[in-house]
């Protein structure tokens, strides 16, 4: 496509609706499709506006997500499987049940997201999920709690798609590993703050409810207070954020502009970019890194109490408390891997670089006796496997700077959400109650997946490159230079470049990165 083919494309999608709906919007008068210059101090000004009014009510609700999902583990050290009368694998099913309702859920979230807005999709799924966690504390045997894991899994299904398309949707890609690690650090949040709670609700002595249920009951009402207050803090886009000036709207959509990964919001799901979407060789490597990562997430996440306790016999007490200080250690690897790959605006070595002592701490669990001489090192090779949970928003942040296309993002994040979940479910399988306390096998298995991680990341470097190499040729047959200057990725913002050559102003159509000439790739 030459450039006078190329600006009749664009007259066409200004004609037929093609176009975002930011581009229909008016703003003082002045139509949001007109380019405005946009120096560093505005980018910064609007991004430093979103951090305060957006970012505080992600990260609060992930957190309510991760402690929702992960009380099933801190309850169990408080006689959930001996009050609810659990029995072989069963409690091995409950904490696998969430995530096959998550895999169940998946197409329909991908449709739900392109054809509903995020503030109403959230508010709806954060209520809901709250309510069956106050069905969990009704639950009181392998039925009732098999049942109301899944609809938690069931409504907690589109969170990392709809948190993650938030993030895409209101920053640079230069900026969003770092906004996708602040809620994502909820992990760790959630580990600490979850250790404390089930500390705490484990000493309330009640004749009515065991502690378990105690536990289930205190989240899942304060997650059902915010859902039903989210909706009034949740905006629908840049372009109408009340915290924003009408100029800085106009700004904060020409800054989505040079991400190259489309505005469009017709609410038209479109089937071409989903069949796209999983043509493509990098698409499958993203999914089986997140079938590995979340391998050894779910051992943390569901099995870490009872790991700790078979390290050298901690007690339900001490198990809690053990966990605060792996609570602040994931936060602190999330944001420090995050940084890096801003910092260095690479994802792939810094993700290579802290996996590798999930894989040092694994070998140490796997291989060292558990006696009381090796108890320190026991911990340390435990403490190791909190890396692990700085590879999700790493992944979700390559995914985020190497796709453009609304209906295929929406589709590629719940495409990742269906890997997690069959990671998540793999894993209880390899924790078999007859292998307790030690769980050998369960550790041999998660070493290995963590080895075809590493072999993955290498993988994909290669497909990127070599997609970029295409990219350039393609660039040269349509008279354009080989090399464009990808502005996203800069650290300091200045879009005098694409205001100067409207030939560049392609980023405003929902091409995908396949469509897209000028879409630049990040390794």
């Amino acid at each position: 496509m030459d450039y006078k083919q190329e600006d009749q494309h664009l007259d066409r999608a200004n004609s037929s609706g093609e176009k975002a709906s930011f581009e229909g919007a008016n703003v003082n008068g002045q139509p949001v499709a007109e380019h405005v210059h946009v120096t560093e101090e505005d980018s910064r000004r609007i991004c430093r506006k979103i951090d305060l009014n957006l970012l505080p009510i992600l990260v609060w609700v992930y957190f309510l997500q991760i402690l929702d999902k992960s009380i099933v583990g801190y309850s169990t050290v408080f006689g959930l499987k001996q009050d609810a009368n659990l029995v072989g694998n069963q409690y091995s099913q409950i904490g696998a049940m969430g995530y096959y309702a998550q895999l169940v859920a998946q197409p329909l979230g991908a449709y739900l997201l392109v054809k509903f807005s995020v503030k109403h999709l959230l508010p709806i799924s954060v209520f809901c999920w709250g309510i069956a966690l106050c069905g969990m504390a009704a639950g009181n045997n392998f039925k009732s709690l098999a049942a109301t894991r899944f609809l938690l899994g069931w409504f907690e299904a589109m969170a990392i798609p709809i948190f993650s398309l938030i993030t895409v949707s209101w920053y640079r890609r230069s900026e969003q590993p770092l906004r996708v690690a602040a809620w994502y650090a909820s992990n760790g949040w959630g580990s600490l703050f979850g250790s404390l709670i089930a500390y705490g609700c484990g000493h309330i002595k009640s004749s009515v409810l065991h502690s378990y249920q105690i536990i289930f009951l205190l989240n899942g009402l304060i997650t059902v207070v915010t859902g039903a207050v989210l909706y009034w803090f949740i905006p629908h886009g840049v372009h109408t954020a009340p915290f924003l000036t009408p100029e800085d709207r106009l700004k904060g959509v020409e800054r989505l502009r040079a991400n190259n990964t489309g505005l469009d919001e017709d609410n038209k799901f479109k089937w071409r970019q989903a069949i796209e979407l999983f043509c493509e060789p990098k698409t499958y490597l993203f999914l089986l890194m997140s079938v590995c990562v979340n391998m050894g997430a779910s051992v943390v996440s569901v099995f870490a109490p009872l790991l700790l306790q078979g390290l050298a016999g901690f007690d339900a007490y001490t198990t809690s408390l053990l966990n605060v200080p792996f609570g602040a250690l994931q936060v602190t690897v999330i944001f420090l891997a995050s940084w890096a790959a801003t910092r260095w605006r690479l994802k792939s070595p810094v993700f290579m670089a802290f996996m590798l002592p999930v894989v040092v701490g694994t070998v140490l669990m796997y291989t060292l006796p558990r006696t009381p001489k090796n108890k320190s090192a026991l911990l340390f090779g435990y403490y190791m496997l909190a890396f692990v949970f700085s590879a999700n928003p790493i992944i979700l942040a390559w995914i985020a700077a190497n796709t453009a296309g609304t209906s295929k993002k929406s589709s590629l994040y719940c495409a990742f959400n269906a890997a997690s979940a069959v990671g998540n479910i793999i894993s209880p399988q390899l924790f078999k109650s007859e292998d307790a306390p030690l769980y050998l096998p369960g550790l041999k298995a998660t070493l290995s997946f963590f080895c075809v991680l590493e072999g993955l990341i290498v993988a994909q470097v290669f497909v990127l490159f070599y997609l970029n190499k295409r990219k350039e040729r393609q660039r040269v047959a349509n008279g354009k230079p080989a090399k464009v200057h990808d502005i996203s990725m800069d650290a300091k913002f200045d879009n005098s470049e694409l205001v100067a050559d409207t030939r560049l102003q392609t980023a405003n159509l929902d091409m995908t990165d396949a469509e897209n000439d000028l879409f630049v790739f990040v390794y």
